[in-house]
């Protein structure tokens, strides 16, 4: 099981996970889980009716548009890194915040390396489950490793041309 960080203004700590990762031919536990986009589909109004929270893991070759209509009654939204060189997840993490306004917990899950922090954190992911056994420091460390970005993003950090006209 990897650790589970989550930003916390500008620092990364680590946070207690109240989540269960449950997979497709398991039962559904008593507490707050999070299950694939195919099992919420089939199952998803029962047990956003249990009175727990929810949440919903999306592969790299699923839409998460699917979602648009439930994501107010969603707790988090966990993109998939099948590899850390498939960047579907940024995405999906772009849409969820730009596109369908979803304000809850977008976790990175999967092959995800702290090298990719800076970029996570500008799509809009804001929770992480490392695979590289890298600390919070780390990731803090790699999240603010370029001052200046060039471009609007989720995140809403100015780009480099509006701090030279101010």
């Amino acid at each position: 099981m990897h650790p589970l960080f989550k930003l916390a203004g500008d620092e990364v700590i680590v946070a207690d996970d109240t989540f269960i990762d449950v997979a497709d031919e398991d039962a559904i536990p008593e507490g707050d889980v999070i299950v694939s986009l195919t099992r919420f589909q089939t199952e998803g109004e029962g047990l956003l009716a249990g009175g727990r929270k929810i949440g919903v893991r999306i592969q790299a070759d699923e839409a998460v548009e699917d979602l648009a209509y439930d994501l107010p009654r969603l707790s988090l939204v966990a993109p998939v890194f099948p590899k850390y060189r498939d960047g579907r997840a940024y995405t999906t993490a772009t849409l969820l915040r730009e596109r369908l306004g979803f304000t809850g917990e977008v976790r990175a899950v999967g092959d995800v390396l702290r090298e990719q922090a800076g970029f996570m954190v500008r799509c809009g992911f804001d929770a992480f489950q490392p695979a590289d056994g890298a600390t919070p420091a780390e990731w803090r460390a790699a999240i603010h490793r370029h001052r200046h970005v060039y471009q609007r993003a989720a995140d809403a950090r100015p780009p480099a041309f509006t701090e030279r006209r101010a």
